[in-house]
């Protein structure tokens, strides 16, 4: 089997992993958003230290805790993914399923808007029509929800402002992951022991299985990651990129097969304008992509 192909099936196992977190989540129940997302938080730090030991990465980890600028935005990166697990938890558990796979979809227009409004990017044409696409389908889920989709608009901007950060901290994602988690484990763990001591943990009322789970949190975070790690040095990143749309379609069918959500005609509307955003957004990545090749492949000839 070549790298390209292994990388692959690595990444589709990665973003099909976070597909099926919506089935994972509620299994986690009677316990709260904010309960799940501590323990979450304590069993991914317990678990990345372990990952870290095993692959021999604690050179790279005080590397960059030396680094007081790329500590600051791992800092950042902590704060706004703790925003991100949380939201999605309490989608998942509140019968948002489907809004929460709209994040998703959504995010790579989010993150285009942060590269122009952060960054200074240029926009190019098709970029430029599929935000304007992206607003009209806001303003159409707007009024079919009734309201913003808030769900679907704090996953997009906070994951958005986490692959931001982690831009500019430009630190591996193991190793990343295990400071960000690391950062939050003091204030997580002084709500599991605050929660305990008022009677309202349901981690060791509700018995072993509930309990196991709860733990099984930290494996369940670490394990997609390794191997979307694994992936990302295998392929290349156009490919990566196009990988990432699995995950939310998953959440979205079982949203609507699994979870029996309501999808009225307005719904579909808007789900559609995303789509048809991301499909302007995804070829207009590839076409770039192509382009930068033929001028690298000219220069080369050239030289």
């Amino acid at each position: 089997m070549s790298e390209q192909r292994r990388g692959f099936l690595l990444g589709a196992a990665a973003y099909g992993i976070w597909g099926l977190f919506p089935l994972y989540f509620p299994l986690l129940e009677p316990a709260g958003a904010l309960e799940i997302l501590t323990h979450r938080v304590l069993w991914s730090a317990l678990t990345m230290a372990l990952v870290i030991l095993v692959l021999r990465r604690w050179n790279a980890v005080q590397a960059l805790v030396a680094d007081r600028r790329r500590l600051r935005w791992l800092g950042v990166a902590a704060v706004v993914v703790a925003c991100n697990w949380g939201g999605y938890i309490w989608g998942v558990n509140h019968g948002h399923v489907v809004e929460t796979s709209l994040g998703y979809f959504i995010n790579p227009l989010v993150t285009v808007l942060l590269g122009v409004t952060v960054l200074g990017e240029r926009l190019r044409g098709l970029q430029w029509a599929a935000l304007g696409l992206s607003l009209v389908a806001a303003v159409v889920l707007t009024l079919d929800y009734g309201r913003p989709p808030w769900v679907a608009l704090v996953l997009a901007v906070s994951f958005g402002l986490y692959g931001l950060a982690k831009k500019q901290a430009a630190a591996g994602a193991v190793e990343s992951l295990t400071l960000e988690t690391a950062f939050l484990a003091p204030l997580a763990l002084a709500y599991v022991i605050g929660l305990a001591a008022a009677g309202d943990s349901t981690f060791a009322s509700e018995g072993p299985g509930h309990a196991a789970l709860m733990a099984s949190s930290g494996v369940v975070t670490a394990v997609p990651l390794v191997l979307f790690g694994a992936a990302a040095t295998r392929m290349p990143l156009v490919v990566l990129g196009l990988l990432q749309y699995l995950a939310p379609i998953i959440q979205f069918t079982l949203g609507l097969l699994v979870f029996d959500e309501a999808m009225p005609l307005g719904r579909w509307i808007g789900f559609g304008l995303v789509w048809s955003a991301l499909t302007l957004l995804t070829v207009e990545s590839l076409l770039h992509h192509r382009r930068q090749q033929l001028v690298r492949s000219a220069e080369a000839a050239a030289v």
